[in-house]
This record gives structure tokens, C-alpha cells and sequence, in this order.
């Protein structure tokens, strides 16, 4: 598949037609590869809708990879776990065909498609998809915002879970953590473009109306 990475062909049939787990070939590409982003939600089963790429963290440097018609796409961790040595926080280990394939975890996954989400589908595959798990660690999601030491990330994460208070049971003590660190002035949601909003004032966000009013649930 590439230089040190094989996959077994059975007698009789065609590589270019032979499945792989696509799963399993994106956690060997780099052998300190996390599946992430969008592509931990498609492994947990709890993706609103499947992508044809797959999307790990490493901290080595991997060329994008095509293979049948997946493309694998490398992200770097992210600068301040780097700094602190936390790349591993939050991540799990799930097996796949006898193999551990290494996951980032519901809670630190809740984070990241917040703090990244064009690696994510944009915002509605990303409520769906969310919404789809019964249950977080909030004490886990919280303490690792606070190690990516960034305040958009924070108040976006704060506005999710407000958002969800009563269905996530969050605690007034989750968000008040959060708050701690979130823009002093406000600070848009989506930044390419300053896409415009409503100023959620209790976090500082311009929030666009398709989010605060969930418009992909309007009946067309």
C-alpha cells in the first residue's frame, strides 16, 4: 500500500477489488497514528453520515494516501498538546479484525470536531452526529479544553453544552470552568470569512442563525 505497509490478497482475487478495513489501514500509516475528527465518529457508529476519507493525528510527517476511493488525509496534533506532551490524552484503543486500532475517545472527539470542524462534515453533520451519543465524561471534556488553551474553543465547547444542558446533565460547575477561559471580546464561531451571527453574550460568540435555530430541522 505503501513503503512498510501491506495488506494480505487472497489467492484468486484482484488487489484493486479485495476490501480492506479502511479503519485499519489509516491507524498503520504512521505508527503513532489516532483516527480523529469525523473518522472517530464513523468508528464509534455514531456519525450522522459517512465520508470517503479518514482522518488520523500524527506527529510525523505521512503523504495523503488514495486507495479505494478513501482518501487519508494526516493532522497534525495540535500545537499545545505538543507543548504540554498530552497528544495521548483522551485517546482509546478499539480492535478491529484482532488488531487495536488507537481512537480519540467520545469526550476528547466532542472537542475536537468543535474546535476543527471543517475535519468534521460543517456544523449540521456535527449536531446530528453529537447528538447521537447518550452519554459524556463532562469533568473529561472540560479538562481537556482547557489543555488546548484556546478561548474560541472553549466558548464554542461552553455553547455546546449549554445548548444540551438537560439531555448531557451538565453542571453549572462545567461551565463555570469554561467561562474562566472563554474571549474577552466577542469572538466569531465561524472564522473563515466572519461568517455573521447573533452574539451569544454569556460566552462571547457570534453564533450563525443555522446553528441557534437548527434550520436543517425545517421542513422542506
Amino acid at each position: 500500500m505503501r513503503r512498510g505497509l501491506y495488506t494480505v490478497v487472497t489467492s484468486g482475487m484482484f488487489p484493486e477489488k479485495r476490501p480492506v478495513d479502511l479503519y485499519l489501514i489509516g491507524s498503520k500509516l504512521t505508527n503513532d497514528a489516532i483516527l480523529a475528527y469525523h473518522t472517530a465518529l464513523e468508528l464509534y457508529g455514531k456519525a450522522y453520515s459517512v465520508r470517503e476519507n479518514v482522518t488520523y493525528l500524527t506527529g510525523k510527517r505521512s503523504r495523503p494516501l488514495s486507495f479505494q476511493g478513501c482518501i487519508f488525509k494526516a493532522v497534525s496534533f495540535p500545537k499545545a498538546l505538543k507543548k504540554k506532551h498530552y497528544e495521548n490524552f483522551g485517546v482509546t484503543k478499539i480492535e478491529r479484525a484482532g488488531v487495536d486500532v488507537r481512537v480519540t475517545g467520545y469526550e476528547r472527539t466532542l472537542v475536537d470536531v468543535l474546535d476543527r470542524p471543517e475535519l468534521a462534515g460543517g456544523w449540521e453533520e456535527i449536531w446530528r452526529s453529537l447528538e447521537s451519543v447518550e452519554f459524556f465524561d463532562l469533568d473529561r471534556v472540560v479538562e481537556y479544553t482547557l489543555l488546548l488553551d484556546n478561548s474560541t474553543t472553549a466558548a464554542k465547547v461552553g455553547f455546546y453544552l449549554e445548548q444540551h444542558r438537560d439531555a448531557l446533565m451538565v453542571n453549572k460547575i462545567h461551565l463555570d470552568k469554561l467561562k474562566l477561559i472563554r474571549p474577552q471580546v466577542p469572538h466569531y464561531m465561524v472564522r473563515e470569512g466572519r461568517k455573521s451571527g447573533r452574539l451569544v453574550k454569556e460566552w462571547n460568540l457570534v453564533v450563525p442563525a443555522q446553528i441557534l435555530e437548527r434550520s436543517w430541522e425545517e421542513i422542506r
